[in-house]
């Protein structure tokens, strides 16, 4: 039985190299904006905490189509019933392959993963100077482990 690919990564795998690289450089791009105006970051930083990655985007394009088709439905022609059956199978087929029709068109648009995203956003906190304790932190538990060693 062949196994179903891991969630961190699956989407850019499923997305056209092009596209991927497109959307990299963009980031990067982004990054070295800022590496220029500092001031900028944090609202950069509360932007980032508000953008939609694709996994919300398919879940709330699914969502509002399946919605939609099931209310035509009630108001008199079944037919529309397919409308959340093809959209839910779509939206399962995502879950288990990481593909689904509509992904290459929202990828396209931009919409990164939340794993980009993310990329994006430690880059920032790092230039800012977010982790700046975690590294003294570091350099104080390899000192105490070095006092700790037996002679």
């Amino acid at each position: 039985m062949p196994s179903l690919p891991d969630t961190s990564d699956r989407i850019r795998r499923n997305t056209a190299e092009p596209v991927n690289r497109r959307i990299a450089e963009a980031t990067a791009c982004r990054v070295a904006f800022f590496a220029r105006h500092p001031d900028l970051i944090g609202r950069r930083l509360r932007q980032l905490d508000a953008e939609w990655d694709t996994e919300r985007v398919l879940e709330a394009n699914a969502a509002t189509i399946a919605l939609a088709g099931t209310l035509l439905a009630l108001r008199g022609d079944r037919r529309f019933l397919a409308v959340p059956l093809v959209v839910t199978g779509f939206l399962l087929q995502h879950a288990l392959q990481g593909w689904c029709p509509p992904l290459p068109v929202i990828r396209r648009l931009g919409v990164r993963t939340a794993r980009e995203i993310e990329t994006e956003r430690a880059a920032l906190r790092a230039m800012r100077g977010d982790f700046e304790q975690l590294a003294l932190l570091r350099d104080e538990i390899t000192r105490a482990e070095a006092k700790a060693e037996p002679a």
